[in-house]
């Protein structure tokens, strides 16, 4: 089985790291998980990430399968989504330079109370409905991490980028809820933007020169 899965390694970790950095950019879902890390506490907080983490799921199994469908008529399909994805990761990377130089400041976004079932459906919702959520996602798939891969490795790959969305985005939910994180993080916000420039600026020249 181990033999199996090392040829998809290289592209595994590709994925996983525009992932990492994808979930730890700041955007609507930060913002609203600060509004129920802090209305709610840290444990409100991490169910919302779970549906934010099942909705990143829903995207990649459904990229998954319509990239399937794609290069099984033409393999050429590929090479269109890497550009594409290649554009878009550029695009982040010119957004990411751009608020570095005029940092915006995020909110916590106003948030009633709710039960758990409406938390989770709350973070799901707002996960698939996002349109950058959905470029993004099509963005790894130009990496082909799983093409003509078993289904136990399609299934390993779902698992871990849902493990890793969770991760990351409950990493915000705890450090939010702190008044003096948040502190730091909008001191810091300049930096913290110019860096995730430079790795999209590199992702996307990555995705672009790939022979994968």
């Amino acid at each position: 089985m181990t033999d199996t899965l090392l040829p998809f390694l290289p592209a595994f970790f590709i994925a996983h790291s525009f992932l990492l950095v994808g979930a730890l950019s700041p955007g609507p879902a930060v913002a609203m998980l600060m509004g129920i890390s802090v209305g709610q506490g840290r444990a409100a907080g991490l169910i919302a990430c779970a549906g934010i983490a099942t909705g990143s799921a829903t995207i990649n199994l459904l990229t998954i399968l319509g990239v399937g469908l794609i290069l099984s008529q033409a393999a050429w399909a590929m090479m269109i989504l890497r550009i594409a994805g290649s554009a878009y990761l550029a695009y982040l990377a010119y957004g990411a330079f751009r608020k570095a130089l005029n940092p915006p400041t995020i909110a916590a976004m106003n948030v009633r109370r709710q039960g758990t079932g409406a938390l989770f459906v709350k973070g799901y919702l707002l996960q698939i409905t996002n349109p950058k959520a959905i470029a993004f996602w099509l963005a790894i798939a130009g990496v082909g991490a799983t093409a003509n891969a078993p289904l136990w490795v399609v299934a390993l790959f779902v698992g871990s980028m849902w493990v890793l969305s969770f991760a990351c985005h409950g990493a915000w939910a705890v450090a939010l809820s702190a008044s003096p994180v948040r502190a730091a993080y909008h001191y810091a916000r300049r930096y913290i933007e110019a860096a995730l420039g430079a790795f999209f600026a590199f992702a996307a020249f990555t995705l672009a020169t790939s022979r994968s």
